[in-house]
C-alpha cells in the first residue's frame, strides 16, 4: 500500500491546537506522508495558548519537514498534485467564509485552492465560537460542494458558548480512511 500524502492544514483557533497537534502526531506515527501549511496568522501569533515558535518546532520536530506557511509555497499544490487529501483541522469561521466565497489570501486557502482543481478530496474540522450562528450558511454551502467533507463535530461548550462547534480531532484519521481507501 502507497502512503497516503495528507497536506495538514492549521489556522488560528489557537484553543485546539494542541489537539490538533495530537492528531497530526498520531497520523505520522500511523505511517502517512503529512505535510503542514499553516495560515500566516497561525504561523505567526503568540497567544495565551502558547507560542508560535513553540507550535512550530513541535511541528518540524514531529513532521521533519518544514511548515509551508506562504500564498506562493502554497501555490504549487496543485499543479503538482501533491497531496492525496487536505484536511483543515482546525478550520475557523473565518477559513470557512474564504473557502466558501473562493477568497485566496493565505497559504491554507490558496492550498485548497489549488488541490481542489484536480477534484481532490478537502476535509474539514470546524472549530468556531460562530458556528450555529454568522459561520452556519458556510458549513451548509461548502457541503453542498463537490470535494468538500467534514469531520464529525459536535457543541464544545453549549451553556456558556451555544454557538460554538469544534470537530472530533480523534475522528481525523477515520475520515481520511472513508475518503481515500
Amino acid at each position: 500500500m502507497k502512503s497516503i500524502r495528507i497536506g495538514y492544514c492549521i489556522t488560528g483557533s489557537f484553543c485546539t491546537f494542541e489537539k490538533s497537534i495530537n492528531a497530526l502526531e498520531k497520523l505520522v506515527k500511523d505511517g502517512y506522508d503529512v505535510q503542514v501549511i499553516m495560515s500566516e496568522n497561525a504561523y505567526n501569533t503568540d497567544t495565551r495558548f502558547g507560542t508560535s515558535k513553540s507550535f512550530i518546532k513541535r511541528i518540524i520536530t514531529i513532521t521533519n519537514k518544514d511548515i509551508i506557511h506562504t500564498i506562493s509555497k502554497a501555490e504549487p499544490i496543485g499543479p503538482k498534485k501533491l497531496f492525496d487529501i487536505i484536511v483543515v483541522a482546525p478550520c475557523t469561521g473565518n477559513t470557512l467564509a474564504k473557502l466558501n466565497l473562493g477568497i485566496t489570501d493565505t497559504a491554507v486557502t490558496m492550498a485548497v485552492k489549488s488541490h481542489i482543481r484536480n477534484n481532490r478530496p478537502v476535509l474539514i474540522g470546524v472549530s468556531t465560537n460562530d458556528a450555529l450562528g454568522a459561520a452556519a450558511k458556510n458549513i451548509g454551502s461548502l457541503m453542498n460542494y463537490k470535494n468538500y467533507y467534514f469531520i464529525p463535530y459536535s457543541p464544545d461548550d453549549p451553556i456558556n458558548k451555544p454557538k460554538s462547534l469544534i470537530c472530533e480531532f480523534d475522528k481525523i484519521e477515520q475520515s481520511i480512511k472513508n475518503l481515500t481507501e
